[in-house]
């Protein structure tokens, strides 16, 4: 266990491999009770995340899910958030945990003058994740919805295992799931009858080596306050409309993301990028792959430095080669 955004995180159950595999292979299910959630409602609901946000919400229909930015006044991001829409004038956000203070402090400054209400639900939610090739085949027989019928960042009401929850297609892994909304008193009895199904409980470790298999930025390590936000390969957040710090997301990044292998040697966050012997940016997350079997990395690069096609990290004094891979490293 770790301190993680102010709660207190498995880092591993069974192990790291162990967890990760499930998740490949089969279906796991982790703990993400500590992510933040945001009620928005309100005549002005729309056009008011319209404007904090840098996706169309106005794409986003009732029972439909979709990734976005929380952009500053400078361009960098607040936090990236996933929003939920509930109704027409109804939404929910799910925010990081170690951002829920900075991110409500953010929209309230920024709905004043709406006709919008704000309320912070994140001690209402328990929030499991089951995810893994075989998730939906595993919760359906105690669902009384066709998951066969929600493609993915559906979002709707279902009852599991008798207890009413709400289901999100969507995940951190690079795999099929489902994140699963229940009422926090709830959550402990859920996560019992989940763990009966055969699901291979994960923690954060597993997590983190998934979701970077899968070319996922996380927030403080690839996405930042004092960031560019386009340095990463999610230029697709980024609409063509108004909205908070549009000026600076339209200026050119200075670095970019880059994902890099490894033959032997795992390297970490900080750790310097060269090439050619010189520095030219850091390792914003790394890790030895489970999947491929060889050390992966994501990096922060100088944009004149970013199409190279090999690199050295320094790891303790001595460079180890790296060559550049396009992300993500795995699809299934």
């Amino acid at each position: 266990m770790v301190p993680f955004g102010g709660w207190d995180m498995p880092v591993q159950y069974a192990g790291v491999k162990a967890e990760h595999d499930a998740v490949r292979t089969r279906a796991g299910v982790f703990d993400v009770s500590h992510m933040g959630e945001f009620r928005v409602q309100g005549p002005d609901a729309e056009a008011f995340l319209q404007r904090v946000t840098t996706n169309d919400i106005g794409k986003l229909k009732p029972g439909r899910a979709q990734y976005n930015w929380l952009p500053n006044e400078a361009g960098g991001l607040v936090d990236d958030i996933y929003v939920y829409r509930v109704g027409a004038e109804e939404f929910l956000l799910v925010v990081n945990a170690s951002n829920v203070a900075k991110d409500w402090a953010h929209l309230q400054a920024h709905a004043a003058g709406s006709d919008v209400q704000l309320t912070d639900e994140s001690g209402r939610w328990g929030l499991l994740a089951v995810q893994g090739p075989e998730a939906a085949a595993l919760l359906q027989p105690h669902l009384d919805v066709d998951l066969g019928a929600k493609k993915k960042n559906a979002y709707f009401p279902a009852r599991l295992f008798g207890q009413d929850v709400w289901l999100a297609r969507t995940g951190y892994t690079g795999e099929d799931g489902f994140e699963v909304f229940v009422d926090a008193e709830g959550a402990e009895a859920l996560w019992e009858k989940l763990l009966t199904l055969g699901l291979t409980p994960a923690g954060l470790g597993a997590r983190d080596t998934l979701r970077l298999e899968a070319g996922f930025p996380l927030y403080g390590h690839e996405f930042a306050e004092d960031l560019h936000p386009l340095a990463s390969t999610y230029t697709w957040v980024v609409k063509d409309k108004e909205h908070v710090g549009r000026a600076g997301i339209q200026a050119q990044p200075p670095v970019k993301l880059i994902g890099l292998a490894l033959e032997r040697v795992p390297v970490r966050e900080g750790y310097p990028v060269l090439l050619n012997g010189q520095p030219v940016g850091h390792v914003t997350s790394g890790t030895s792959s489970p999947t491929l079997g060889h050390p992966i990395a994501m990096a922060l690069v100088q944009a004149d430095a970013a199409h190279e096609g090999a690199y050295e990290v320094e790891v303790r004094g001595k460079a180890q080669p790296a060559r550049r891979v396009e992300l993500p490293f795995y699809k299934r």
